[in-house]
């Protein structure tokens, strides 16, 4: 994996615990509503894992944000990673 792909996965994580917290829940509540089990939740907030496009769909929409939203936050914040190196 290349530093970029690294990079991108560390921001989605970055954004999906940002959003979460928000939101107010816990990793656990958030894998209840969503379906999938608080330690993927945490492997994807750490970097670790990368969500499938329906995931990002269920996350997306029990965290108040279109999917779209997210992927905008991420190349936001990428971007600045990136142009700060």
């Amino acid at each position: 994996m290349d530093g970029q792909t690294k990079e991108l996965h560390k921001q989605f994580g970055k954004v999906l615990r940002e959003l979460r917290n928000r939101t107010g829940l816990s990793q656990e509540q958030l894998g209840l509503e969503c379906n999938l089990d608080r330690t993927f939740i945490s492997l994807l907030e750490r970097g670790l894992r990368q969500p499938t496009l329906t995931t990002l769909f269920v996350l997306a929409h029990k965290l108040n944000v279109s999917p779209v939203e997210i992927v905008q936050k991420i190349e936001d914040e990428f971007l600045k990673q990136t142009e700060s190196k």
